[in-house]
């Protein structure tokens, strides 16, 4: 179970984060105040942990679909070989709020959490090609791709960057969408470029959008 997850029907002390998630105390003590600082969660009057102001603004079903999207990240993770995230878009920001990262060896972390621009790195490109134009607009003068990128995003259906975010670390990303057709996220894996390739195998572009679908069905 998620710390999101953990607090979504009642706040949580420390001591029951750490019953409710299975996680080491000092591990859900630093998860809890990595998503505090990004307002994802809270802490009351009485010291204990419940849902934050930004799970509101990221959508009601936050805590749910961080927690559903953690399950197939395992298994993306395992398949591709790579450390995998689940972002969602917060103005002009991008959050995680799911990961599963690699055990061993060279690989890209990014914690539940962390707060990265829309500006930079494949999860970005899969969250802009299907934002309205006038937002994505204010974006590019300041971003490491063009509307060109994006108009191929939306042709194939997954976004690929190296490089942008970070030096040497290249990522793939889909989009994940609702029974409408809504964006709701992008599932994304990163690692070294040497791993990733400048140019992804079908085995692996497969593999992320496998995963897209299956949370996009889950979330449903």
């Amino acid at each position: 179970m998620s710390i999101l997850r953990a607090v979504a029907d009642e706040p949580a002390t420390l001591a029951e984060l750490v019953s409710r998630t299975g996680l080491p105390r000092a591990t859900a003590h630093r998860l809890a105040v990595a998503l505090e600082g990004h307002r994802l969660v809270r802490r009351t009057a009485e010291g204990a942990w419940a849902p934050g102001p930004a799970l509101g603004e990221l959508g009601r079903e936050g805590a749910d679909l961080a927690d559903l999207a953690a399950r197939h990240l395992v298994v993306l993770r395992d398949v591709s070989g790579e450390s995998a995230q689940f972002y969602v878009r917060d103005g002009a920001t991008r959050v995680c709020i799911a990961a599963a990262e690699r055990t061993s060896g060279l690989r890209d972390t990014v914690p539940v959490g962390a707060r990265l621009p829309m500006t930079a790195g494949s999860a970005a490109h899969a969250l802009l090609a299907f934002t309205p134009a006038d937002e994505v607009t204010r974006l590019l003068p300041s971003a490491s791709f063009t509307a060109r990128t994006l108009l191929e995003v939306r042709r194939r259906g997954w976004a690929h960057s190296v490089a942008e975010r970070e030096p040497g670390v290249a990522s793939l990303s889909a989009p994940v969408r609702d029974i409408s057709g809504a964006v709701l996220g992008a599932v994304s894996i990163s690692g070294p470029v040497e791993r990733l390739g400048r140019r992804p195998g079908p085995e692996i572009i497969g593999a992320v959008l496998d995963a897209a679908a299956a949370i996009s069905r889950a979330a449903r």
